[in-house]
């Protein structure tokens, strides 16, 4: 005779009951990770990455300057990179494999929240989403520090949850306080990490309201909050002068693909099935705390003060919906003052919508076993499937050699070192914005270059207060005898569409370079060679 309740038999759950959370949080964590890393090395770096690498290049006494004028809200992980290639190369998957690892532990963190009232069945639904999510992919495979911002917003929020909603409630006074330091302390921390994280706080506050804390709890998550935000102020300060850095972003329109699209999904079509779980997640949290009558909102199992209506249960639904919406808000609320958001900033938010989306998955799979009397699980499962199918394209386009941007650099150093010889110039375009200048092929990927010299360089990255060089024209440089004794130029000219910049060339053709004819086309780049 089965000893398997009714509703074991109906879901086909029951297996999974005997696996701890944590466990679960392990394995997703390191598929996640697995997933992030296969082919992160085959896309060329590009120009944010560029930046990472040569800031992390650079001694640290040189470091600290730079930070004063340029990225400041990236210095605490270009301190952590810059001792990382130390350890490990500057190889494109060494540099990518800290983010890799990164959305592993983010990854971690949502099967531990939809787990908290969803069960081991929510937490691999949550994982295994999270493990395909476009946002959290890409971001762990991008020398970038929002991956870490995904992991820190991530198991901050498991913190928030385990002291006002789980049994961090009955611990003693002193393990409370301490804490609620490590979450002032981990917020303080993510935020430096990229300072837009801050900007959890608002899903933070939100969360503890909408599920009627406690007066102490809010007391206590206030004075953290506040001691988070006063250890900001220096980072802050320092943002609000270097505002110029990303004043381009006031050019970049806000549109539905903005806000809808490239946060999280970027693709139509993984857009439009996330945005339906996730209407499902919300319309099924809806019905649940309003829709029947006579079954209020579950109460948690604390006991309210006297004067105080009795705390809700947090669920995955509405921390999902408080740190996937708020946040983001917030900063386009900002962005109407101080132009400073693009989409990817949003990443700390990606775990929130893979936690609605698996909601929204099994309030399908529960209507489904209601309405028709099909398994839960069966529907669930099928929608999990149609939901990696969907994902898997984007998940492969984003390990293409020139995903990054279009950038290919990598192929740039691999022309230039099968055509250059010793003796060679080389003069590179720099009309084009400085994330996407030629030149950074030769800092991305120096092998290719090591035949060449570099006439209008005038002082390099590392001695300056700036992330990139800095150069001469070449008419400055041929005055300074640069060009002297050079017979032959390989000009490095962005080639978008076949839109030849040709920066350059009428300089280079004033000082007696002639083309030879000979050029090699690259993905966007074209190799020039002049000689005289």
């Amino acid at each position: 005779m089965s000893t398997l309740s009714a509703t074991d038999r109906r879901t086909g759950t029951a297996p999974l009951r005997a696996v701890r959370p944590w466990t679960i949080a392990a394995v997703f964590g390191l598929v996640a990770t697995i997933v992030c890393a296969a082919g992160s090395w085959i896309p060329s770096l590009w120009g944010d990455e560029a930046a990472t690498l040569m800031s992390a290049r650079r001694p640290v006494a040189t470091l600290l300057p730079m930070l004063f004028h340029v990225d400041a809200v990236h210095g605490l992980y270009y301190l952590g990179m810059h001792g990382w290639i130390r350890l490990a190369g500057e190889s494109p998957f060494a540099l990518r494999f800290p983010s890799a690892v990164a959305i592993g532990f983010a990854v971690a963190a949502v099967t531990l929240l939809a787990g908290r009232r969803g069960g081991p069945k929510a937490a691999v639904v949550a994982g295994i989403v999270a493990c395909v999510l476009p946002r959290m992919t890409y971001a762990g495979e991008e020398a970038r520090s929002f991956a870490f911002t995904a992991a820190a917003a991530g198991w901050l929020t498991v913190l928030l949850l385990w002291l006002v909603d789980g049994a961090g409630r009955t611990a003693p006074a002193s393990v409370r306080r301490a804490c609620w330091a490590v979450y002032a302390a981990g917020l303080a921390l993510t935020s430096y990490l990229f300072l837009y994280t801050a900007s959890i706080a608002v899903a933070h506050v939100a969360i503890l309201l909408f599920s009627r804390a406690s007066r102490p709890a809010l007391r206590a998550w206030a004075v953290a909050t506040g001691c988070a935000l006063l250890a900001l102020a220096p980072l802050g300060l320092l943002a609000y002068f270097e505002r110029s850095q990303i004043g381009y972003l006031g050019s970049q329109p806000i549109d539905p693909s903005t806000l809808l699209w490239m946060p999280w999904f970027g693709n139509g079509w993984v857009a439009l099935a996330a945005w339906a779980c996730i209407v499902l997640a919300l319309g099924g949290a809806a019905y649940t705390r309003w829709g029947r009558p006579g079954r209020p909102a579950r109460p948690t199992q604390a006991m309210a003060t006297p004067g105080e209506r009795a705390p809700l249960a947090v669920t995955a639904t509405l921390v999902g919906a408080c740190w996937l919406i708020l946040p983001t808000g917030t900063l386009l609320l900002v962005n109407l003052a101080f132009p400073m958001y693009t989409a990817r900033y949003s990443t700390f938010a990606a775990p929130a919508a893979a936690l609605l989306i698996a909601e929204g998955l099994l309030v399908l799979g529960r209507l489904a076993s209601r309405r028709a009397g099909v398994p839960a699980i069966a529907v669930t499962g099928a929608g999990l499937l149609a939901f990696v199918a969907v994902c898997t394209p984007v998940y492969l386009s984003q390990r293409g050699p020139y995903s990054k941007n279009n950038s290919d650099w990598a192929e740039v150093s691999a022309a230039m070192g099968a055509a250059a010889v010793p003796g060679d110039a080389v003069v590179f375009d720099e009309s084009t914005r400085p994330s996407q200048r030629p030149r950074l092929a030769m800092r991305t990927y120096p092998a290719g270059f090591t035949a060449v010299s570099d006439p209008t360089l005038r002082t390099p990255y590392y001695r300056n207060i700036g992330w990139a060089d800095r150069v001469y024209s070449i008419p400055k440089a041929a005055e300074l005898g640069r060009f002297d004794g050079l017979h032959r130029v390989w000009l490095v000219e962005n080639d978008v569409d076949g839109r030849l910049d040709h920066d350059g060339l009428t300089e280079l053709q004033a000082l007696g370079f002639e083309e030879t004819g000979r050029s090699i086309p690259t993905h966007r780049t074209m190799l020039i060679e002049l000689t005289r």
